[in-house]
């Protein structure tokens, strides 16, 4: 690995990082189009959709490739995808959406739904992630790092490696299913190591890990910020030191991915005696979409050239209903026809066979020459009960600010619309462990919400009458979380709560002694 850091220092680059920044955008996204209908050519989509005639498009100028394969292939969401195909999959059913069988299914936090969703991984996909992950690495020697740090060990907060199989495939997060592939290479760096990563038992890896700590040198954390930041704190309270660099004083990255990381960042930096380099990833159960790809930037660069191919969908109401689902007849668009400061629910077509799938999340370009993104939300997470559009991009920055002013540690939040009389309310539920008074964090989130979004402000002076704070201790999130058999791992608490999950989430708080 100090071999790699040298490599590292001296900028050595993978084609493929080369290919993406000397190549058009849309020259890498029709080659990688092609290259997946090429492999699909024989699967059972292929023949419904006539995968072999859209390819003849190809050999024709400009976007006739595109408007042929979105004239003959259907948008598909979970349960319709699911539904028509991929529950074939589990049956062990060869060439239904991707040649071969498909042996591993990634279990999603399923933060949307009800419960988790089984997405196909092909051995192609993880070779993908394999490929991104080490392109992103490679973007550390754009960064002032001593050599050294790259021979230190990885952290890596994730799944169980111990996965479920039922005789036809494996099941498992996928954080999970690609640390049981990790490459040999890369073993000998990886911590907690494989036998405590098999472990099922969240609470108990927790345990372990912290028992095993003092024994590591670590360089590099990767997971979601909340389980991080709870790992740390058990670490520093078990061995009564003032930081975690206490006990690992090289720790200098942290990759994160899931959530934004800004709500957090107050209450993880006091666990710190140096800050750390912060690296943001776009990795989900369907695939590795995004990284970040320079220092002191808030924005991640689409990966155009490995796998998936991107399509685009402007997210307002001509083409998501209120609940945000997908309107019949929506606009797509490719990567050429996007513009810079819009919303866009992203569709995808992997080497794993999902096909115009709507992944749920919303992204907007902040450099369509560089293809940077940053994420400012779900499809589903967002309030707009009375025209207030209020997405997880404006509360994270209203939460982060109130945080600030306030100087609290903020654990977690989420939030719930009400009917107030005949018109709306919200009803903010925050995590900290600090002292705050509900009714000024309830005033200073309102006045912030009412700078970053219009839409809010002229609502909150007519039909939004109401918004509301509950200040809570953060182990309600996660326990509500570990009974929903989601504690751990990738799983997130849901920034917006609607039906099922609201109701489930109001019961669980009513039946809490101390509420």
């Amino acid at each position: 690995m100090a071999i790699l850091g040298t490599l590292l220092k001296k900028g050595i680059r993978l084609r493929e990082s080369l290919e993406q920044e000397y190549t058009s955008p849309l020259g890498l996204q029709k080659m990688e189009l092609q290259k997946l209908l090429i492999a699909a050519r024989n699967t059972k989509i292929a023949d419904k959709y006539h995968f072999k005639g859209i390819l003849s498009a190809f050999k024709s100028p400009g976007n006739a490739f595109y408007e042929a394969f979105k004239s003959q292939v259907p948008i598909y969401d979970y349960n319709k995808i699911y539904e028509e195909w991929w529950h074939l999959l589990k049956q062990g059913e060869s060439d239904v959406t991707w040649p071969g069988k498909i042996r591993y299914f990634a279990l999603s936090s399923g933060t949307s739904g009800s419960s988790s969703k089984y997405i196909p991984i092909s051995k192609e996909m993880v070779k993908a992630i394999r490929k991104t992950g080490v392109r992103q690495i490679l973007t550390l020697s754009k960064y002032e790092l001593p050599p050294s740090l790259f021979s230190k060990g990885i952290l890596m907060l994730g799944g169980s490696t111990d996965l479920e199989f039922n005789g036809t495939y494996f099941s498992g997060d996928l954080s999970g299913i690609t640390t049981g592939n990790l490459p040999i290479w890369f073993q000998r760096f990886y911590k907690p190591g494989k036998k405590i990563s098999k472990n099922k038992n969240w609470r108990d890896k927790l345990e372990e890990i912290v028992e095993h700590a003092p024994k590591w040198d670590i360089g590099i954390i990767v997971g979601v910020p909340a389980w991080l930041q709870i790992l740390m704190e058990k670490i520093i309270e078990r061995y009564q030191l003032e930081t975690i660099h206490d006990i690992w004083p090289n720790l200098m990255i942290f990759v994160h991915g899931g959530v934004s990381f800004e709500p957090y960042k107050r209450g993880f930096e006091k666990l710190l005696a140096k800050p750390l380099v912060y690296m943001e990833t776009y990795l989900a159960s369907e695939g590795f979409l995004a990284f970040q790809a320079l220092p002191n930037r808030r924005s991640m660069r689409l990966v155009l050239n490995n796998g998936i191919f991107h399509e685009f969908v402007p997210f307002h109401e001509a083409n998501f209903d209120e609940q945000g689902d997908l309107k019949a007849g929506a606009q797509t668009l490719n990567i050429e026809q996007v513009e810079e400061g819009v919303d866009y629910a992203l569709l995808i077509s992997t080497c794993a066979g999902a096909w115009r799938y709507l992944i749920g999340d919303v992204i907007r370009f902040v450099s369509k020459a560089e293809c940077e993104i940053i994420i400012t939300g779900r499809t589903k997470h967002f309030l707009s009960l009375c025209g207030e559009h209020l997405s997880v991009d404006n509360m994270n920055k209203a939460v982060e600010l109130v945080g600030e002013e306030l100087k609290l540690s903020l654990s977690e939040y989420t939030v719930v619309g009400f009917p107030h009389g005949t018109l709306f309310g919200h009803h903010w539920y925050i995590g900290t462990d600090d002292q705050v008074d509900p009714d000024l964090f309830c005033k200073k989130l309102d006045e912030k919400l009412k700078i970053i979004n219009d839409d809010y402000a002229v609502e909150r002076q007519h039909a939004l009458k109401e918004v509301k704070v509950t200040i809570l201790n953060p182990n309600y999130f996660y326990e509500w979380l570990r009974l929903q058999g989601k504690e751990g791992g990738q799983n997130k608490f849901p920034r917006v709560l609607k039906g099922e999950k609201m109701e489930n989430w109001i019961d669980f708080l009513k039946n809490q002694p101390s509420l």
